[in-house]
């Protein structure tokens, strides 16, 4: 779950914030988000198809998060510095405690993975079984303090990219 929260986060974060700086409309990167929602409903469908289970596919909660990004951008009067320390710590802090919730509601992924592998796996890559209770921490708080930590160089990383200059 850590993994897959800053991996989410920096995802989110660094297109979100591109697109939204290169149009300079706060709402842009909530239209990101939903655009990708919809790519993965379509992944979604897609493994739905070829006889696994709905809720193989995951489908992570990007659009609050980016509604966050926006309404700093939109609330610091369109400040670029802004959006990237505050509005890509709110999507860092935020995105693990959505998806949380989200795959509360959906059967244990893990379970699904070992459940369905893929049959052309090499053994070296076959998965082991998590161990699982080792550590007592939290992957909510982890995932968030990693990801909030992450998401603002991967934010500025995004802003970068709208100021490349080609002469």
């Amino acid at each position: 779950f850590v993994v897959f929260s800053i991996s989410q986060s920096t995802m989110l974060v660094v297109g979100a914030i591109y697109y939204m700086l290169f149009t300079g409309v706060p709402g842009t990167a909530t239209y990101y988000a939903t655009i990708m929602t919809i790519y993965t409903w379509v992944a979604k469908g897609a493994w739905f198809a070829l006889g696994y289970p709905y809720d193989f596919v995951a489908v992570p909660v990007w659009i609050p998060s980016a509604m966050l990004l926006d309404l700093t951008y939109w609330a610091t009067r369109r400040n670029k510095h802004a959006a990237i320390l505050i509005g890509g710590t709110l999507v860092g802090l935020s995105l693990p405690m959505f998806n949380m919730i989200n795959l509360l509601t959906i059967r244990d992924p893990l379970e699904m993975a070992f459940k369905y592998p893929r049959p052309t796996l090499p053994p070296y890559m076959t998965p082991i079984e998590p161990q699982v209770g080792k550590f007592y921490n939290s992957p909510v708080a982890l995932g968030a303090g990693a990801g909030a930590v992450l998401s603002v160089p991967i934010a500025a990383l995004g802003a970068k990219l709208n100021t490349w200059t080609y002469r």
